[in-house]
């Protein structure tokens, strides 16, 4: 993991409602492949899971991610890295 998507992951554990939606995506890209659905303002993400969390995320209307969908990509991760 490179040092700018590290600095990237702890500034959104800090401040989930402040995130800008580029930045949940390249996290995202990071973690959990390629998006499998991209619109302009959607993107799904596959996980190896079925069932929540799901990662489903939208760009809000000041170009930032939403804050309950930073929490479930985040919710996502970790439990990514406890399989």
């Amino acid at each position: 993991m490179s040092k700018s998507i590290k600095k990237i992951l702890v500034q959104i554990k800090e401040s989930p409602g402040n995130v800008r939606f580029d930045d949940l995506c390249r996290i995202c890209d990071e973690f959990f492949g390629g998006c499998r659905q991209q619109s302009s303002s959607h993107r799904v993400y596959k996980t190896p899971w079925k069932g929540d969390p799901r990662v489903n995320i939208q760009k809000g209307k000041d170009g930032k991610a939403k804050a309950y969908q930073v929490k479930q990509v985040l919710k996502a991760i970790e439990k990514l890295g406890s399989r």
